[in-house]
């Protein structure tokens, strides 16, 4: 396996990635707006042709929206959701990753303890991955980091990004963090809280016989999606100035801001992308599990949708931490 200061730290400047053109001929006012357009109509027309046979099972034990307002605020948070990606930066890999890492936890919740078949649960995710990649795609070109063809300057560790091992190891470290945190959350304080509330669970027994080999294979997905998310983008992120300022950094000779400075931001380019990205999982994660949860489920209370949040939104900032750490190495 390639070394990383074999391949990355030997000099501090290092060409900017290209500018790529975008997919669209439209001017740029137009292109958000027609990607938030083309996701909704999108998600709305795959929701209703899966209704009869598949999706319409979660109508069983979803909160019927009585007032207009509900239905506005949740199409306004995926417009929003739609907003990180577009405004942060992200490709279409990324927030296809994003979508499958914040949207899987309610629909795990009802799998496993509303007995909602896991076909019901796949077809719904892959409906919300699907209208989110393709609008992405048709009018954003996939980042330097995510493009195979993209020139070797364009892109920092490319060897790293595409070994093999590296690629496996980090997916399976991935996964073995969420499964970790959601088998002690349920062999300790959440089967009680679960059932305190959320009034009308039907079975919490999958969380008394949990087994990790079992989550961690079901994971691997997510694991994927956290190293496309978190991994790869921080590890082909090309240095800049502020890794030169690092380097350069004297604290003898440094005033008290820039002594601050550099201890709270001037971390390498690699590092600000992996905090970033983190801070968004995190933060996507854990708002969209609590008012789907909320809004969607049934009985659920606003408490227990936060608990059921935080499990996930833990397993996110554990996950950043880990991958990391592995960058560092």
């Amino acid at each position: 396996m390639p070394s990383r200061k074999d391949m990355s730290h030997g000099a501090v400047a290092v060409p900017r990635s290209p500018t790529f053109a975008p997919n669209s001929n439209l001017p740029g006012s137009l292109r958000f707006p027609l990607l938030v357009i083309l996701s909704l109509t999108l998600s709305a027309s795959l929701y209703t042709l899966a209704a009869d046979f598949s999706v319409g099972e979660l109508a069983g034990i979803s909160r019927t929206l009585n007032e207009w307002w509900e239905a506005v605020g949740l199409m306004g948070w995926r417009s929003i959701e739609l907003g990180v990606g577009w405004w942060g930066g992200y490709d279409g890999v990324d927030l296809a990753s994003l979508t499958l890492l914040s949207h899987l936890p309610p629909l795990y919740l009802a799998m496993t303890f509303y007995s909602i078949r896991p076909t019901t649960v796949i077809t719904s995710l892959a409906i919300d991955i699907l209208s989110t990649y393709i609008p992405f795609r048709l009018l954003r070109p996939l980042s330097p980091t995510h493009n195979t063809e993209a020139p070797k300057a364009a892109v920092s560790n490319r060897a790293i990004i595409n070994d093999l091992p590296v690629r496996t190891y980090t997916t399976l470290l991935a996964a073995g963090v969420y499964s970790v945190v959601v088998y002690g959350s349920y062999y300790s304080w959440l089967p009680v809280y679960l059932v305190t509330h959320f009034d009308g669970m039907r079975d919490i027994s999958a969380a008394h016989s949990a087994a990790l080999p079992y989550l961690l294979a079901s994971f691997v997905p997510v694991g994927y999606a956290a190293r496309e998310f978190l991994f790869t983008p921080s590890t082909g992120a090309q240095s800049n100035r502020g890794d030169a300022v690092s380097s350069a950094f004297n604290p003898e000779s440094a005033t008290l801001g820039e002594t601050v400075k550099h201890n709270l931001w001037d971390y390498p380019k690699r590092t600000q992308v992996i905090i970033g990205r983190t801070a968004t999982l995190v933060a996507v994660t854990g708002f969209n599990t609590w008012i789907q949860t909320y809004a969607s489920i049934e009985g659920s209370e606003i408490y227990g949708a936060a608990g059921w949040a935080g499990v996930w939104a833990a397993a996110a900032a554990t996950t950043g931490v880990a991958l990391w750490w592995v960058g560092d190495v």
